[in-house]
């Protein structure tokens, strides 16, 4: 999930004075709360879970809701090989921007133990979150915090690892971004991610799984990341474009799901129309996904 800041104007003495520029950000984070919006999500995963032939009464595994709660390209695959990738520890704290339903936050809270924060936008997705927090029964080891990419409600150095899944295509000030991430990372902590990047042509099939229309997809290319990154403050450890990868395996939790199995038609509208035009858009060369890992120098 995909995450801008909330438009607060500025103050001059005791009266709120509205800023364009915010009000503008104000109508595009509308956008993208429809976007994401996903109406009774918490009825429409329990009814789905009970369909599965699964008992929310009994604690369930993060396992067992992967194929539901891990909403960005490759599932619950790529979010196993970025945490190998990340080299997380048990002790560590990490925090998960755009966390959506948090099913990679319960992955690395359940595996290695670690605590994590979750930074997600959409109400809906936070609720969701919650609810299968509970439902797994880590509601200790995790935190959901509705907010900003932009403007992140955690103090300096609080970080040992910062993971993003599929997150920046919707947010325009990459800079703004990465310097948020370095803030809240202690020194030498490490940021790993997974992201759509610009390929060499326009994209031009909508809408994709992170944007309704083009006023919602903010693409850069792999070598422009890697730039800004570096002007931010981070040394680059890994940086490697695995769209041939992903296109050569199955479209597993792309595509919905059969009846009575989970999967993210649960909550994501027209899922089918969108995933196939994320697939035409990289088999074209419109996009790329890359995952990388960078520390903070």
């Amino acid at each position: 999930m995909r995450l801008l800041p909330i438009p607060i104007g500025h103050v001059a003495g005791h009266q709120l004075v509205p800023n364009v520029a915010n009000l503008e950000e104000g109508l595009f984070m509308s956008s993208l709360e429809t976007h994401y919006s996903a109406r009774d999500i918490e009825a429409r995963i329990l009814a789905a879970i009970r369909a599965a032939g699964l008992n929310p009464e009994q604690r369930l595994s993060p396992e067992e809701l992967g194929a539901l709660d891990h909403f960005h390209t490759g599932g619950l695959r790529a979010s196993q090989e970025l945490q190998e990738l990340a080299r997380i520890r048990a002790e560590d704290r990490v925090l998960d921007i755009g966390a959506g339903l948090a099913g990679p936050a319960r992955m690395l809270a359940s595996a290695l133990g670690c605590r994590v924060d979750c930074l997600e936008l959409s109400p809906d997705y936070c609720a969701g979150a919650v609810l299968l927090n509970r439902l797994t029964g880590l509601e200790s080891r995790i935190e959901v915090h509705r907010g900003s990419a932009l403007d992140q409600p955690f103090a300096d150095d609080t970080f040992d690892v910062v993971w993003m899944q599929n997150v920046g295509m919707n947010i325009a000030d990459k800079r703004e971004l990465y310097g948020e991430i370095h803030r809240v990372l202690k020194p030498g902590g490490r940021f790993a991610f997974q992201e759509m990047a610009a390929g060499k042509v326009a994209t031009s099939y909508f809408p994709l799984p992170w944007a309704s229309d083009p006023t919602d997809n903010f693409l850069v290319s792999a070598e422009e990341m890697r730039s800004v990154l570096g002007e931010s403050g981070f040394i680059a450890e890994l940086l490697e474009d695995t769209s041939d990868v992903h296109l050569s395996r199955t479209t597993a939790n792309a595509a919905p799901s059969a009846p009575g199995q989970l999967g993210l038609a649960v909550f994501v509208d027209n899922l089918a129309h969108k995933a196939g035009n994320a697939r035409r858009s990289l088999e074209e060369g419109q996009v790329r996904l890359v995952r990388g890992v960078f520390r903070v120098q």
